[in-house]
């Protein structure tokens, strides 16, 4: 038997390695659950007795929350696989996550919004561009989430063409 790597598919193999091996998969649901509650609690998205929000929760911040948790989730559960993957991205998921807590809180909640713009400021310029935040969280934890997959080295073994007798 010999050991094969293919070129140019190691992104698609180590997406099926990280969905296949249950101890993986059982690492990014385990990732998405603490990066949720992370993001959740603090912001009150996740009901708790420590924060109090003085907005309503709108549709697209659920998504926001469930797409960045999910993609940091996964992107945690990459560190563990064996062969792991030569490209390092912690600005990515930090970033992602960051952006992600800004996307979802409450913009009048949060201290350093209010302290710079004002809490007039907070509902009428930060809260509108909460969706993009959003949108940056999910494409930049996405894209370290795929150069982090991209990176992982997926080799099978392939049977000799003329096994020795």
């Amino acid at each position: 038997m010999n050991l094969v790597r293919r070129a140019g598919s190691a992104g698609v193999g180590a997406t099926r390695t990280l969905l296949c091996d249950p101890a993986l998969l059982a690492a990014s649901v385990i990732g998405a659950i603490a990066v949720g509650l992370v993001l959740g609690i603090p912001t009150d998205i996740v009901p708790n007795p420590w924060f109090t929000r003085m907005t309503p929760v709108y549709t697209d911040q659920y998504v926001w929350w469930v797409a960045t948790s999910l993609l940091t989730g996964a992107l945690l559960a990459t560190y563990l696989i064996p062969r792991g993957g030569r490209i390092r991205s912690p600005v990515g998921g930090v970033g992602g996550g960051l952006l992600g807590y800004l996307a979802i809180g409450c913009p009048v909640c949060n201290k350093l919004v209010v302290g710079l713009i004002g809490f007039s400021g907070a509902l009428n310029y930060f809260a509108p561009i909460q969706p993009f935040l959003g949108a940056g969280s999910v494409i930049l934890a996405g894209f370290a989430l795929m150069l982090r997959l991209s990176s992982i080295d997926v080799s099978c073994r392939v049977p000799d063409a003329n096994p020795a007798s």
